[in-house]
């Protein structure tokens, strides 16, 4: 969440990098490299650029917690409010990637108010500060409600409105929205303006569709894969302009009214059933109550089926239940011969290496399903160790994957220190190693500029095509009717009736 200080000053705050560079720790390539721009107190700026160019590393900075010099090399100088980033800590509150990773209490009040807390500010201001910050980011639960039963959307939205308590000088936000609904996506949006027209903070908000924030604020900057700066100006100028923006679409960023062109197989017609509920009740544990109830519903082979609903509805946990992972709390879950191939017929049942062969989970915070130091070695594990291909099968698969999804240059890092888009990218990666007849995909375009995106929807689309059955749970319009096939919405403790979808032309 935000940075812990007793020393913060009010106001907003400008930022100054001069050939600013960072490189982890074990990495050859830098993450930054000669990036130069100066904020002034009070601009809104959008930080742009392809994935893996070096956003979030450059937030971290600002923030003052990327690390010391045992964690990277620091190459330029980069100052907030005059200061090192570390010595400005309780200037800047940071919203991460994954929300998950920055909650630090049991209970949601308290979660808000921890960072406010820490800053000094008086107990009576703090819970005027929690309710405001809470009705803000439209998170409408008790202060006593246990962060651990929020969705991953819910977690995105209790992870703002902790930094929005602390009214920091510098918001630094890393894609706020990735995981939320569409009328989540406005809620967040809008509660960011707010608090920038009252406190008059800097802000800088790193977001791959850059029509969300683009009458938000009134600068945008573009990090150059390579490094340096590919564009710095007005939204107007560097979205609008032909050569700038010519640029940008070649480096996959969202421009507004560009859309990524995509060379997809055909669709077949859906096939047999592979996997059936029938009366199906899904809870997040085994003492919680139902948040779907009678839920019926046939996964089949050659089938793309999209997920929606709004966040908390249950679409996470009813993706888990049909993935294995969860025990159904009531009904029947069972799976046909052409999946089960002489294992048991409830996936519940299936010992790892049965559960990886046939259906592959996705989970949508990306770090809950890496094993190993390497993204070599994650790439390598399911094929060489669950599934026991021969060697040369495995590096077949694992060379292919590396390349399609851009990950062959990151092949000797360690998983934990990608980009959120990378991390993204290599989860989905480990289990089309693997080869399941079914994949779970939970919020599988989070974090992707728009080359990866078009590459990652064109992947799936082959493995449809090829019999497989691809369930993702998404808010993701543009990947629905992009990928097709059909989708049911998660609503009111049900499911509603499936939906079949044309492609996007």
């Amino acid at each position: 969440m935000g940075l812990q200080s007793t020393t913060a000053v009010p106001g907003p705050v400008p930022v100054l990098a001069e050939g600013w560079g960072w490189r982890h720790a074990g990495r050859k390539a830098p993450a930054v490299s000669d990036a130069s721009f100066s904020i002034e107190p009070g601009e809104r700026v959008l930080l742009l650029g392809a994935s893996g160019a070096g956003k979030s590393t450059l937030l971290h900075a600002m923030a003052g917690v990327l690390g010391d010099d045992g964690e990277g090399e620091e190459t330029g100088r980069l100052t907030v409010a005059g200061l090192r980033p570390s010595d400005a800590r309780g200037r800047a509150g940071l919203v991460l990637q994954d929300p998950e990773s920055q909650l630090v209490l049991a209970r949601v009040g308290d979660e808000v108010a921890f960072g406010a807390e820490n800053l000094s500010v008086p107990r009576p201001q703090i819970w005027d500060r929690v309710r405001e910050s809470l009705a803000d980011v439209g998170l409408d639960v008790p202060l006593d409600h246990p962060t651990a039963a929020l969705s991953g959307g819910q977690k995105q939205r209790l992870a703002l409105a902790s930094v929005l308590a602390m009214r920091p000088g510098l918001l630094l936000l890393d894609e706020p929205t990735a995981n939320l609904d569409p009328d989540g996506v406005r809620e967040v949006r809008d509660a960011v303006a707010r608090v920038l027209d009252r406190t008059g903070a800097t802000l800088v908000v790193v977001e791959h569709r850059v029509a969300v924030w683009a009458d938000v604020v009134d600068r945008v900057i573009v990090l150059a894969a390579g490094g340096g700066v590919l564009a710095d100006g007005p939204p107007s100028k560097v979205l609008a302009e032909s050569a700038t923006r010519a640029r940008l679409v070649e480096a996959g960023v969202w421009v507004p009214g560009h859309t990524p062109q995509l060379r997809l197989p055909a669709a077949p017609a859906p096939g047999g059933p592979l996997l059936q509920a029938v009366g199906l009740d899904v809870a997040r544990s085994r003492k919680a109550g139902p948040v779907l109830r009678a839920v019926d519903l046939d996964l089949l082979s050659g089938q793309a089926l999209s997920v929606t609903g709004p966040n908390g509805a249950g679409k996470s946990t009813l993706a888990l239940t049909l993935g294995g992972l969860l025990a159904p709390a009531r009904g029947e879950l069972s799976t046909t011969p052409a999946l089960h191939r002489g294992a048991a017929q409830s996936p519940v049942k299936w010992k790892s290496a049965q559960l990886v062969a046939r259906i592959g989970s996705v989970f949508q915070e990306p770090e809950h399903q890496f094993l190993t130091s390497t993204v070599a070695d994650e790439l390598e594990f399911g094929p060489r160790r669950v599934a026991k291909l021969p060697e040369a099968e495995v590096r077949r698969r694992v060379d292919n994957i590396a390349e399609r999804l851009r990950l062959t240059r990151l092949l000797r890092a360690n998983p934990f220190t990608l980009s959120g888009g990378e991390k993204r990218r290599l989860s989905v990666a480990t289990m089309l190693a693997t080869g399941p007849d079914i994949l779970m995909l939970d919020e599988p375009t989070f974090g992707q500029d728009a080359n990866t995106w078009a590459e990652l929807v064109t992947l799936l689309a082959e493995l449809v095509a090829d019999g497989k059955s691809v369930v993702s749970v998404t808010h993701d319009a543009d990947f629905t009717a992009a990928l097709g096939g059909s989708a049911v919405r998660v609503a009111d403790g049900g499911v509603q009736p499936v939906q079949t979808l044309r492609r996007a032309a």
